[in-house]
């Protein structure tokens, strides 16, 4: 899909939210601006760019100065802070954007956090407004943030992706543009690997020298090699975060003691880089080997070339050559491990790239959540959706067991105007389910809001400690059709009781529904037929009114016990849940259909 193309799904995948919103009961209509700023908030957050984001519109005009903001988030140790703001146009096509515009909403952004952190801004703000918590927690915190960054959003192409830091009160503020451009590209990295195709006769001038051992008793070939820089620059230019995709890290920043290290390599003493480097790891699915000049083995191309360690490097290179243009790569060779894939087995194929990665990143964290695509429960959920049809008989859920695989889905079948209508008709983005999402939905079920709250990640690293998948691991068993049922029915749960819950709350719509559905599982048990609720693929306007009604007491709950701090932080303790529990809520209503 190229970019013109995603600017068209993603305009109609805002549309499309719109109108699944104005089914909900009591609810506003929506503005294009904030669900745009949902949806690009919540992209980031899945490949890990912010945290758990939260909407949140405030628009005003302090004594001549204009403040706007369409949302933020705050890391778990409430010690990093991103803010956003949206400008949004609905363009059909690839509209430029100039970067006044953009520097002139980062400035507003710039002006609403230095008004919260001077304590001056909540003085003037309704008590009422969603932003007014955010004001005075960004005042009381300040001091101990380590990280602040503010996000231009937009559906135009920018030419500047980024502005010269600024400083507020001894805090360096960041300020970047997430563009149609740059989301694309996000986007990009889900595209499967055999797309990439490196021609080293065209990169680099001929094939690379290489040591290759063929893989008589494995799965897999070997050869070692060295890359030039400039070719290996060029590639990553080419390329970018796609060339990445199966490496568990992105790259970090020049300031890190690696990374300046490599940086300082590079322009002091390029020709000791391949004795001071460690060198990168790569994975193919094709090697095509020739000669070099002195008629020595050589490496002319690889298909589906991916760097499962050294990502750090490789853009180490890239940018210090970018911003210090100076830099001889001429003189940088980068010492090479290349495992050629050939097993013919996708499933152990991946699960090879998933173990290399995992123990070639050991010496940093790595996120679960990229690495556990190949545990048995997720394979088996993923066979179970395919396999698996809503009672129409037509329709299906989408388990996302890799991440980007229903886009790829998509792209790859949905190759005519009509064939991607009858696919996105029989598999709505409404039907995706990805692993983190999944997570999210039974963690809520089994009454563990506080661990939903802490974020994606961290719900699902609980998640996955707790299932130890897989009679043979000596965990729970692997769901089967009658399991896959009822998590689809929880699915549903949760995803109805989010869509009631957003128009009925200004902010923390997210903890709300979390709790909301651990006290629905709590308060009825057994007793509800999620058999019922899979059959249907809907709950009751009955069951709606009832999460309607704990929702408000629930969200009044959150509200008293956290006196006066930050509901999102507050809802993350396991005291919050205990509180909760502690607090009056109605009975269930008598005639809930879905209840035995």
């Amino acid at each position: 899909m190229e970019l013109e193309e995603f600017l068209v799904q993603t305009r109609a995948e805002v549309k499309e939210a719109i109108s699944d919103r104005l089914t909900s009961p009591g609810s506003s209509f929506p503005y294009e601006e904030t669900i745009f700023t949902e949806v690009v908030m919540e992209h980031m957050s899945e490949v890990g760019m912010t945290f758990e984001p939260e909407a949140c519109h405030y628009s005003a005009t302090v004594g001549n100065a204009k403040l706007r903001l369409s949302g933020y988030a705050v890391s778990e140790e409430a010690d990093q802070l991103d803010l956003f703001v949206s400008l949004y146009e609905g363009a059909e096509t690839i509209t430029p954007i100039s970067d006044t515009e953009t520097k002139t909403a980062a400035e507003q952004c710039l002006r609403f956090l230095s008004k919260c952190a001077e304590g001056r801004l909540a003085s003037t703000m309704d008590q009422s407004n969603d932003a007014y918590r955010l004001a005075l927690t960004i005042h009381e915190s300040y001091p101990s943030l380590d990280q602040i960054r503010i996000y231009v959003l937009t559906d135009r192409q920018a030419k500047a992706k980024n502005f010269k830091a600024r400083e507020i009160q001894g805090k360096t503020i960041k300020l970047e543009v997430m563009d149609i451009e740059r989301l694309w590209r996000h986007w990009s990295a889900g595209k499967p690997r055999d797309e990439l195709m490196v021609n080293f006769q065209e990169v680099s001038g001929g094939a690379l020298p290489c040591v290759y051992i063929p893989g008589e008793m494995a799965d897999y070939d070997y050869a070692l090699t060295v890359i030039p820089g400039e070719a290996l620059r060029f590639i990553y230019e080419k390329y970018g975060s796609r060339l990445l995709e199966a490496n568990v890290r992105s790259f970090l920043s020049a300031t890190g003691k690696v990374n300046r290290g490599i940086r300082d390599t590079l322009r002091e003493s390029p020709e000791r880089f391949m004795a001071y480097n460690n060198g990168i790891v790569l994975v193919a699915d094709e090697m095509h080997l020739g000669r070099t000049p002195d008629g020595a083995p050589g490496i002319l191309w690889l298909k589906g070339m991916q760097i499962v360690n050294g990502g750090q490097t490789t853009a180490s290179i890239y940018f210090t050559k970018k911003r210090t243009p100076e830099t001889d790569l001429c003189r940088v060779r980068i010492p090479a491990k290349i495992i050629v894939l050939h097993s013919g087995d996708t499933v152990k194929e991946e699960g090879l790239i998933s173990d290399i990665s995992k123990y070639a990143n050991s010496q940093n964290s790595v996120k679960l959540s990229d690495l556990s695509a190949n545990r048995p429960f997720h394979i088996k959920t993923e066979q179970l959706s395919l396999a698996t049809y809503c009672p129409d008989g037509v329709s299906r859920w989408f388990y996302e067991r890799a991440a980007g695989s229903y886009n790829t889905m998509l792209a790859r079948e949905g190759t005519t105007p009509a064939k991607l209508k009858k696919l996105k008709e029989g598999i709505p983005t409404s039907r995706k389910i990805t692993k983190t999402d999944l997570a999210k939905f039974l963690t809520a079920w089994d009454c563990k809001p506080q661990l939903v709250s802490l974020g994606a990640q961290k719900n699902f690293e609980r998640f996955m400690d707790g299932l130890m998948d897989g009679a043979g691991e000596g965990g729970k068993p692997l769901p089967d059709v009658a399991a896959y049922k009822r998590m689809i029915a929880k699915a549903i749960i949760f995803k109805s009781t989010q869509k009631l819950v957003r128009p009925m709350f200004p902010a923390f719509q997210a903890n709300v529904a979390a709790y909301t559905v651990s006290i629905l599982s709590m308060r009825t048990g057994e007793r509800l037929d999620l058999e019922r609720i899979w059959q249907q693929q809907a709950i009751s306007p009955r069951l709606q009114e009832q999460i309607q009604i704990w929702a408000r007491e629930i969200n009044q709950a959150l509200h008293r016990t956290a006196e006066g701090r930050m509901v999102s932080e507050w809802a993350k303790k396991a005291e919050c849940w205990d509180a909760v529990l502690k607090s009056a809520m109605s009975a269930p209503l008598a005639d809930l259909p879905e209840m035995r």
